[in-house]
């Protein structure tokens, strides 16, 4: 079927993506927005993934203060080039992570940052709640692997619900900016100060 340079430019106005993809994902969704913008997004995450190994030596650090002045964020956020670094759409996903580390004060990055002493201590603790039960070891297992994941959803920044959209981790967020501005993209680290606290 034939796509009108209307209906590409509707898809790019609403994506970001570039004119050739637009037209082809229209193409391949029968003239569908919203089936277009799913290929889009599902064929950007793709080619986000492959990214994820590349440099990430350029960047912002961005910081957000909340009203009344209590509580103030730094995070540096790492792209591959300043040309990406001075883009809106860069600028805007720093400001959005900076102001939810405010809102929803993680405790690292990702994964790899929660200390194994705390990772043990979850894990111990999830797994006293069945001793004495019937449940076979592999349940067990099963069992404190989803616990441990909700407590990642607490504490680590990459995979927690975005206070904007609980649909969407912050992780999500950066993969999607990676998929739209064709660069790789690393939040590095963020401080989160708050009036009255004090470090350990």
């Amino acid at each position: 079927m034939a796509i009108s340079a209307t209906e590409v430019k509707a898809l790019r106005d609403k994506t970001g993506a570039g004119f050739m993809e637009c037209k082809a994902a229209l193409t391949d969704a029968g003239g569908d927005l919203e089936e277009a913008v799913t290929l889009l997004r599902t064929r950007g995450l793709a080619k986000a993934g492959r990214r994820a190994g590349r440099t990430t030596s350029q960047g912002l650090i961005g910081h957000y203060i909340h009203q009344g002045g209590q509580v103030g964020v730094l995070v540096e956020v790492n792209c591959e080039s300043d040309f990406v670094a001075r883009t809106d759409d860069f600028q805007t996903l720093v400001r959005e992570i900076a102001m939810h580390i405010a809102a929803a004060s993680p405790l690292c990055v990702s994964r790899d940052g929660v200390p194994a002493a705390d990772r043990e201590r979850e894990q111990a603790i999830y797994r006293q709640q069945f001793e004495g039960s019937n449940k076979p070891p592999q349940v067990i297992d099963k069992i404190v692997e989803g616990k441990l994941n909700s407590y990642y959803e607490q504490v680590v920044l990459l995979d927690q619900p975005s206070i904007r959209d609980p649909k969407t981790t912050i992780g999500a967020m950066v993969k999607a900016a990676i998929a739209k501005l064709g660069e790789n993209i690393t939040v590095a680290r963020f401080a989160r100060f708050k009036v009255g606290e004090r470090a350990d």
